[in-house]
């Protein structure tokens, strides 16, 4: 038992050895999406933003979000919507929505009705603070309403979503970067 884990520890230092060896920040860019050919640009950017930056405290108490935001606009059929779709599962805590079928409510959170049936209501977390401390991409965002693109705009800058509905005041947390997609 013993000579199988001091084999398996020395396999292990080989590989990591290895590893390192090689351009690591390089290796880390080629294995975003590694059946997409090229955007080595656009691939280092989504592996710095999945990574993030820091967020910091001010000495006034104010907070300074680490999260970056990313718009991916080309053509279609230049790939943004599988580079969505890979990012999304990478990142933890990762979410896909489309422009498309995406409301205000869907995004942010939605006011229903509890199911207990006494008159009551509660929210549902929408995509966004679904994705708190993850990555949110939203594809088509060139196909959503203004209406719609507009409730993100706290969620982006503050971090957090403001409800008022149904009786309910509430703050949420969207501590999430987001990765949008548009045709031009």
């Amino acid at each position: 038992m013993i000579i199988l884990i001091n084999e398996l520890l020395l396999n292990v230092e080989i590989f990591v050895t290895e590893l390192f060896n090689k351009d690591f920040y390089e290796l880390l860019i080629r294995s975003i999406a590694p059946s997409i050919f090229g955007y080595n640009n656009v691939k280092e950017s989504l592996l710095l933003q999945v990574f993030g930056g820091v967020a910091r405290r001010n000495p006034d108490g104010t907070r300074q979000r680490g999260d970056m935001h990313i718009l991916l606009m080309g053509d279609p059929g230049t790939a943004k919507s599988q580079l969505l779709h890979y990012m999304s599962e990478l990142s933890p805590r990762g979410q896909y929505t489309s422009g498309r079928s995406a409301s205000a409510a869907g995004l942010t959170a939605a006011a229903v009705p509890d199911s207990s049936s006494d008159g009551r209501w509660t929210l549902e977390a929408g995509a966004l603070p679904l994705a708190d401390t993850g990555l949110a991409s939203i594809d088509e965002f060139d196909k959503m309403n203004d209406g719609d693109r507009s409730s993100i705009h706290e969620a982006m800058e503050q971090q957090t979503i403001s409800i008022s509905k149904a009786g309910i005041n509430a703050k949420l947390r969207t501590r999430c970067s987001i990765l949008a997609a548009s045709n031009p």
